[in-house]
């Protein structure tokens, strides 16, 4: 039987799903070990940004056509408008874990420094085979400033209490970037295969015709090809080389631009089809971005 999708526009329509107490209109942390009562096999179309620590194999997550299993320690976040399918069995509804959320609207954080700074947070579009792994302390610090929302959330509205639960979550997605950062550290082995399987799909995407056929390469292309995320795929690129991915990409098409401008057998409308340019006028915009020289006067050159 499909799945019912049911949105989740509201911090209250969430917590009256599960049966907790809603202390905020626009914020929330939840304990689902503490659920009066659970919604199962449903999907979720987020309108609310939230951000999950697990605590054992709580329940399986589908990610589009992907499932992942969480694990003791993991965060794994969510952004409006992402849908996200449950499942959980009867033992795991019988015997919850401890799995902690924060839930806020995007309208707590319009107009804040965390409003304009909540798309850095890039993790927000990692699939959630791509959670983040914690250590020990890494948990603790995240679950002790979970602690002190929940503190604030049980307070009375007033005019700081805006200020004051914008700026501890933005200390929990700073804490998660820096984590994630040092994910990608401690994985450089991994990745550094990744960049590598990268660069030689890039050479094939141009050496096999998949250029004429298929246009200029793009990020999630090649993301696709590495079985992960655009958003993920990109910051491991930007660790491993200091450069954004798409940059990444041009400077490949760059060089291969140079290269097949010194054969004057080819022509520039030529060597545009064959890079992947819908028309030449592209390719001479392009590459007179890249180097303040037309091809032309490259070729001249």
């Amino acid at each position: 039987m499909a799945a019912q999708l049911i949105s989740v526009d509201t911090v209250d329509q969430y917590n009256k799903l599960y049966g907790f107490p809603t202390l905020h209109p626009l914020a929330t942390v939840v304990d689902m070990a503490e659920a009066k009562q659970w919604v199962n096999h449903v999907k979720w179309r987020y309108g609310l940004y939230a951000l999950w620590l697990k605590d054992g194999k709580q329940c399986t997550l589908h990610y589009g056509r992907k499932e992942y299993d969480y694990q003791d320690g993991t965060i794994v976040s969510f952004a409006p408008g992402q849908v996200v399918q449950v499942d959980m069995t009867e033992e795991q509804i019988a015997h919850p874990r401890h799995t902690l959320g924060l839930l806020f609207h995007p309208d707590l954080i319009y107009g804040t420094p965390l409003g304009k700074a909540i798309g850095n947070y890039h993790f927000f579009d990692y699939d959630s085979a791509e959670s983040l792994h914690l250590s020990e302390r890494e948990r603790a610090m995240i679950i002790d400033t979970l602690k002190s929302i929940h503190a604030e959330l049980e307070l009375p509205v007033d005019q700081h209490s805006q200020t004051i639960l914008t700026d501890r979550i933005k200390l929990i997605l700073d804490y998660c970037q820096r984590f994630y950062d040092r994910q990608f550290i401690t994985r450089h082995k991994v990745n550094s295969d990744i960049l590598s399987t990268f660069e030689r799909n890039i050479k094939s995407y141009f050496a096999e015709g998949i250029a004429v056929r298929k246009g200029l390469p793009s990020v999630a292309w090649f993301a696709d090809k590495a079985c992960l995320s655009p958003g993920y795929f990109g910051d491991l690129i930007r660790k491993e080389t200091g450069m954004n991915a798409q940059v990444f990409i041009q400077q490949h098409v760059l060089s291969l631009s140079k290269e097949r401008l010194m054969d004057d057998n080819k022509g520039i409308g030529q060597i545009a089809d064959e890079l992947g340019f819908q028309y030449p006028q592209h390719f001479t915009r392009f590459f007179k971005k890249m180097t303040g020289m037309t091809p032309k006067e490259y070729r001249q050159k």
